[in-house]
């Protein structure tokens, strides 16, 4: 085992297994940052300013020593759009419900900013999927919730879990929904010098 060869700027689990899931071995420190919206920012530039915030704090922030604080740093951040409205992560069960009777029946768009640093500087990109989901009756909504799944997923569902069962349509990148589009990923990674295949 030749130890880690990226830092996540994440706490999450999804991230982490996504990146675990091709075979990178990873350190992650968690990122502290500001994410509301700036006024008329668009849902694509918003990911990708956060995802180069989360980047930037725990490269600024890291209290590691050796090589672990060479390691490229990757940032991302995902955001639900439905008729021109940014949806994140639900404050409470109100709001996980409205969100999700916003989205029954409705095609819309997880939009995912990733970026990394390193070598070749500051690297990003964002990844739009859009998604159908079903019509969906009320108490589906109060038994999901119940489920505790939706409560820190942008639009207050996970396509991973339970939530996949809302799901008519996608179109794009599956990865890119549950947190981390792993094609164009693996291209900045690859800009920046991480092996994939070591």
């Amino acid at each position: 085992m030749s130890g880690p060869r990226l830092c996540l700027a994440s706490a999450s689990p999804r991230r982490l297994e996504l990146l675990a899931s091709i075979g990178l071995d990873v350190i992650t420190h968690v990122a502290d940052i500001d994410e509301t919206p700036w006024p008329d920012e668009s849902p694509d530039a918003l990911v990708v300013r956060l995802a180069e915030a989360k980047v930037a704090a725990v490269s600024t922030n890291r209290r590691v020593a050796g090589e672990e604080a060479l390691l490229p740093v990757l940032g991302a951040d995902t955001v639900v759009v439905c008729d021109e409205q940014i949806f994140g992560k639900p404050r409470d069960q109100a709001e996980g419900a409205w969100m999700l009777r916003q989205l029954s029946g409705r095609r819309h768009q997880v939009i995912t900013g990733v970026a990394v640093s390193g070598p070749q500087g500051l690297l990003s990109l964002s990844v739009t999927t859009h998604i159908t989901l079903r019509q969906l009756a009320d108490d589906e909504i109060s038994s999901y919730w119940a489920t505790g799944e939706p409560r820190d997923k942008a639009g207050g569902f996970a396509i991973q879990g339970r939530g996949a069962l809302f799901v008519s349509h996608l179109e794009g990148s599956y990865s890119a929904v549950v947190g981390l589009p792993l094609f164009e990923t693996a291209q900045l990674l690859s800009h920046q010098g991480v092996a994939l295949w070591a």
